[in-house]
């Protein structure tokens, strides 16, 4: 068998360049859309005081669980013995790494006030989940950087499992932090539930395969080496499993909220009468981004890179879908402010928001996309992340 050699990206392609610079310009852009919300104050954009989190959040939110999630094939590799899946666990650790930071850096430019930051990494409220947030993020990346560290030094091999079973622990609870912020938001019908902990773990496994999906069909097209079929039909079943466990956990969270009445308003809007957001979620969600892949991704016609391709960009159109539906859905149904009666004033209590996204909104969205991306370019243009030989050593369980 052939022993499994890296290599930096090689070569130089007219569509490394030309993403290369579209990337730059995306990164610009939405570093003069922050600045313009910034400077003019978030009037410029569709947010008010009722729906305080819009659409750079929905970015924000998906980097972040796409980055636990792209460490799927690390972790297979080194907990659980999948040696098939060692040659990628390089380029796994590394998109955990850059989606992160592309996720937080929307994060910190559409709260506002981007130079308190030090407040928030100094000053802690430990009865706010966001506070534990801020361990949780930084936290992940120091282990996934330890995680490359020992894969990438052959004197290191030996802890490999060992760093890999702490970056297994540190993303599900980073995974179960991102959903608490949701579940513990009581006023919400929409939340206000313990499910949102693992249905964000879950969502994150479908998301990250996905973005994992593109990014390694992507470099394997530039550098002119083929994914192993064995490997390619186990990442697209593991692809379909995640995706149906998520529809799953969707669907026990609706009908659970359907047998209690008072949440009967939030499931309505959401899912039958809410404008945008059911045709979001049934058609961009449940069929788009989730019935079709999976039918891709079983079935042995759709097997060619091509189809795979498509199909994990469903996904993640799909991922966004649902997550434009969880956070400004939720945030657009009216407050419940008193049990069992309907609440009027002259401050739109009791009435639906109608939240339109402007254009700096998705300016600083894909920007922190666009970061992730180039973060993962650069890098793989200069250190040996991508594998020459995708055919693993017999009894190798090492990531």
């Amino acid at each position: 068998m052939d022993k499994i050699r890296y290599q930096v990206l090689a070569g130089s392609y007219t569509g490394f360049r030309v993403l290369l610079w579209l990337l730059i310009i995306l990164i610009g852009a939405g570093l003069i859309a922050a600045h313009h919300m910034e400077s003019q104050g978030h009037w410029v954009t569709g947010m008010d005081n009722r729906v305080v989190w819009g659409l750079p959040h929905v970015f924000a939110i998906f980097l972040i669980l796409s980055a636990s999630g792209a460490l799927n094939t690390a972790s297979i590799s080194s907990v659980f013995g999948g040696s098939d899946y060692q040659p990628l666990a390089r380029l796994s650790g590394l998109l955990a790494i850059t989606l992160l930071i592309g996720g937080l850096a929307v994060l910190v430019l559409d709260l506002g006030r981007p130079d308190r930051l030090v407040v928030a990494m100094t000053y802690y409220n430990f009865n706010s989940v966001f506070a534990w947030n801020v361990f949780l993020y930084t936290g992940f990346v120091l282990v996934v950087l330890i995680y490359l560290w020992v894969m990438m030094t052959p004197n290191l091999r030996g802890y490999v499992r060992s760093v890999g079973v702490v970056a297994l622990i540190w993303r599900l609870i980073l995974t179960s932090g991102t959903g608490a912020i949701f579940g513990f938001l009581v006023a919400r019908d929409a939340y206000d539930t313990a499910i949102m902990a693992p249905l964000f773990i879950l969502m994150s496994l479908s998301l990250g395969m996905a973005v994992f999906w593109v990014s390694t069909l992507t470099m394997c097209r530039w550098n002119g080496y083929p994914l192993s079929p064995e490997l390619s039909v186990k990442l697209r079943r593991l692809s379909a499993l995640f995706i149906l466990a998520g529809l799953y956990l969707v669907a026990l969270q609706h009908l659970t909220n359907l047998y209690m009445a008072h949440h009967h308003g939030i499931e309505r809007f959401l899912l039958v009468d809410g404008g945008i957001y059911p045709w979001l979620f049934w058609l961009g969600f449940v069929l788009c981004g989730g019935i079709v892949p999976v039918w891709w991704f079983l079935d042995r016609r759709f097997s060619t890179p091509a189809w795979t391709l498509t199909g994990a960009l469903m996904v993640i159109v799909g991922g966004l879908c649902h997550l434009y539906v969880i956070i400004i859905g939720a945030q657009a149904y009216p407050l419940r402010l008193v049990s069992g009666y309907r609440v009027d004033s002259g401050f739109y209590d009791g009435e639906i928001t109608h939240y339109v996204p402007t254009l700096p909104e998705l300016a600083l969205g894909i920007g922190g996309v666009s970061l992730a991306l180039l973060m993962t370019m650069v890098a793989v243009r200069v250190l040996p992340f991508l594998p020459t030989v995708t055919r693993p050593l017999p009894g190798s369980n090492q990531g």
